[in-house]
């Protein structure tokens, strides 16, 4: 797909589809209404007949509007202009690019991006349409026989600024749209993959592809050198599965030499049984996501990357697969971390935790600015926070005000939950240092204040993406956040986001 920026009234462009949008109450927007100028009120007599009542996801394709040099006008209902705000445009154009591929038209051209909305800048628009487009034309059908078929498929898709002076930060914009929706579309693929395929050593090979394809270093750990840095409670995970752990680092040096690298950790458990402690077997299947932590720092390495951001980051991948097994660990089994801590295993489905927290010692040799760990951690953060926001923990609250904001900014929103030391106690263990879980009451707090307790010598955060790292039912499948999120705040870090 072909995407580009330009300026002009919409009746001149000679386009296969130019797309318009309408508010209810029979309100034209103001590209709409130029064409309805050049069409002598062909529009408006349209809506005044009841045709297209601007209702916001309706949609209206008309053919041949007189007084136009394109082949067809596609109306796109907006919902009410008083309620038209970040969520709403993002539909809007979610639902004008479905509806556009639908035509037959090879190109279109979306005059939705020069429709204010609050707050939000022309650069705003112009790359949350790109990540848009690409994440409502995303198909995973590469296990499928017999794929979709589209006789007349979408070319080449043109966003329209209101000015010339808006042509240059448009393009910028657009590439970094185009680079977080490349990343956005990796960290998908990779949690949509079934857990035969996307193995430990799958991640690794991914990561040593993305250190090929785009020059940056790469280390894949084995389980001899985990052993050898005293990587106890990571090892724990893997050891009922044949399936070999992997720890996988990458740096993309695009910052001063001198420049304290971000780290971001992702949790890598490619298929997450439960373990001894065996999970239901009802949407079992589902637990192929549980390396949708580490999709998701991947992801955003690669929208770095493509960015070309001025800025170090080093992504750190602790992987392995949750098995039971004669070898597997079992309740009460207590195993020593890399920080010399000691953890008595009461439940060996809060493995994610037990791989993480090695990951997070191992990043103090990097000396970061910040750590951020990414992870479908707890059942209990989508319990509290449903599959709308992210959890968002932090020993900083600078840092969780940046990530809120970068949430905000991307339309990938977390919310902060607490992380005081009342909560600790949860933790107690009779005979280790910690145990690994607290009880049900307050879990998702339990397992960040775990892992608050390795990540004392550096500013960081936690993301818990349990709701929303994929989605259920009939729409079943990744979503690749938080992507989006990660790839703003690296940006606003780099002093890049307009």
């Amino acid at each position: 797909m072909e995407f580009s920026i330009k300026s002009g009234s919409p009746e001149k462009q000679r386009s296969a589809c130019v797309v318009i949008g309408v508010f209810e109450a029979r309100k034209l927007t103001l590209p709409a209404e130029l064409i309805d100028h050049a069409a002598s009120g062909y529009l408006a007599e349209i809506v005044r007949r009841g045709d297209m009542d601007g209702k916001a996801g309706s949609t209206l394709l008309l053919h041949d509007v007189p007084g136009t040099l394109c082949d067809r006008v596609l109306l796109i209902g907006l919902g009410k202009e008083k309620e038209f705000r970040d969520q709403a445009y993002g539909a809007a154009i979610r639902c004008a690019v479905k509806a556009l591929s639908e035509t037959g038209a090879s190109d279109g051209t979306l005059f939705l991006t020069e429709i204010a909305v609050k707050k939000r800048s022309s650069a705003w628009r112009i790359r949350q349409a790109a990540i848009v487009a690409q994440e409502a034309l995303y198909r995973f059908e590469q296990f499928k026989s017999k794929k979709d078929q589209v006789r007349h498929p979408l070319r080449k898709l043109t966003f329209a600024v209101e000015r010339r002076g808006e042509l240059a930060p448009g393009e910028e914009a657009l590439a970094q749209g185009l680079a977080i929706a490349a990343g956005v579309a990796l960290a998908r693929t990779l949690g949509n993959l079934p857990g035969n395929v996307c193995t430990p050593a799958y991640l690794a090979e991914t990561a040593q592809q993305l250190a090929k394809e785009h020059s940056l270093d790469c280390q894949i750990l084995e389980r001899e050198a985990m052993e050898a840095l005293g990587m106890g409670s990571l090892l724990s995970v893997a050891k009922g599965s044949v399936q070999a752990p992997k720890l996988i680092v990458l740096h993309y040096r695009g910052g001063r030499q001198d420049e304290k690298p971000q780290v971001l950790v992702g949790k890598g458990i490619t298929f997450d049984s439960g373990g001894i402690s065996l999970k239901p077997g009802a949407e079992m299947d589902e637990m192929k996501f549980d390396m949708c932590g580490a999709a998701s720092v991947l992801g955003t390495l690669k929208a770095i990357v493509q960015m070309k951001l001025a800025t170090n980051l080093t992504v750190i991948v602790p992987s392995a697969e949750n098995m039971p097994g004669g070898a597997a660990s079992k309740p009460g089994d207590i195993v020593s971390s890399m920080s010399g801590q000691t953890i008595e295993i009461l439940n060996t489905d809060a493995e994610g935790r037990l791989l993480l927290c090695d990951a997070l010692t191992y990043a103090e040799r990097f000396k970061p600015a910040t750590v951020i760990d990414v992870a479908t951690l707890t059942g209990a953060c989508v319990i509290a926070l449903g599959h709308v926001a992210s959890g968002l923990f932090a020993n900083d609250d600078g840092l969780a005000r940046d990530l809120l904001h970068a949430g905000d900014e991307a339309q990938d929103r977390a919310w902060q939950m607490p992380l005081w030391e009342e909560y600790q106690d949860l933790l107690k263990s009779n005979f280790a240092d910690m145990a690994n879980i607290g009880g049900r009451a307050g879990g998702a707090v339990s397992a960040a204040c775990f892992l608050s307790r390795f990540a004392k010598k550096y500013d960081w955060a936690h993301l818990d993406i349990a709701g929303t790292a994929w989605k259920s039912g009939a729409d079943k499948g990744a979503t690749g956040r938080p992507v989006a999120l990660l790839a703003h705040y690296l940006m606003a870090r780099a002093g890049k986001l307009n």
